[in-house]
């Protein structure tokens, strides 16, 4: 993303655990821990000048085997952040998230997932998993990812006001080194899984360029919407199951 961005004239700051390396597009750097809210914090107060566009690109999945862990990066973490920074952002700007496929029951289990969106700090959001911990007991991936769709959508109206943007795409099986930690905790089998229709799984740099049209002009009347960037997955689903109602019916 960092590349691309680079080669339309964006200046571009990346936040992350380690400083990229020298080949990096990245012209100004800031240490980030998504998990630590006082670095979170210290962060958003280092980024230099006004934001035009946001991109929550970081994630952990359910292979590190810590729930709590992979909920305060992917989406408390990632929440304190963006909220620290909105007041900085013109009209005109665009926040654009990354959730996944995993989420695609986001709006099945929006009931349970409104408890933790109606938390106002980390402290709070932790407190919210120690009292719900049936919806982490998979994992926690899959419901911080679903947090993330049901948390654009949420602050739409509000930013919409203001003329900010907020958008997130679902991408299906990406070739990113977090298949090394799902191969680990679940074995290959398990992506095998999710065959999509395209025959292939996504490279980095197609999720890089829906997530920069998101956050571009061309996107200019796309808010509180989620793109799946998943191969064509999610439609097959559909599919089936139509086929399988039509099926049950005439039977």
């Amino acid at each position: 993303m960092a590349h691309q961005l680079g080669s339309l004239g964006a200046r571009v700051t990346g936040l992350d655990l380690r400083e990229p390396d020298a080949q990096s597009a990245i012209q100004d750097f800031v240490q980030l821990d998504l998990a630590e809210p006082r670095s979170v914090d210290a962060a958003a107060a280092a980024v230099d000048g006004r934001v035009d566009a946001l991109f929550n690109v970081a994630g952990v999945s359910s292979g590190i085997k810590d729930p709590l862990l992979v909920m305060r990066i992917n989406f408390l973490g990632m929440r304190q952040f963006t909220e620290a920074l909105i007041a900085r952002m013109p009209e005109g700007s665009s926040i654009t998230n990354v959730s996944s496929l995993a989420a695609s029951a986001y709006l099945e289990n929006a009931a349970t997932t409104a408890g933790l969106l109606e938390t106002g700090s980390v402290a709070e959001g932790l407190q919210w998993c120690a009292d719900h911990p049936e919806a982490l007991a998979d994992g926690g991936y899959r419901q911080s990812k679903e947090a993330i769709i049901l948390y654009g959508m949420r602050r739409t109206a509000d930013l919409g006001a203001r003329g900010i943007r907020i958008n997130c795409s679902a991408p299906g099986v990406t070739e990113t080194p977090i298949l090394d930690q799902l191969r680990s905790a679940y074995g290959q089998q398990y992506l095998d899984s999710f065959t999509a229709p395209l025959g292939r799984v996504s490279t980095a740099e197609e999720q890089a360029a829906m997530l920069i049209f998101l956050g571009s002009r061309a996107a200019g009347y796309l808010t509180g919407q989620v793109v799946w960037t998943d191969g064509g997955i999610l439609a097959q689903r559909i599919s089936a199951q139509m086929t399988d109602i039509q099926a049950a019916q005439g039977s």
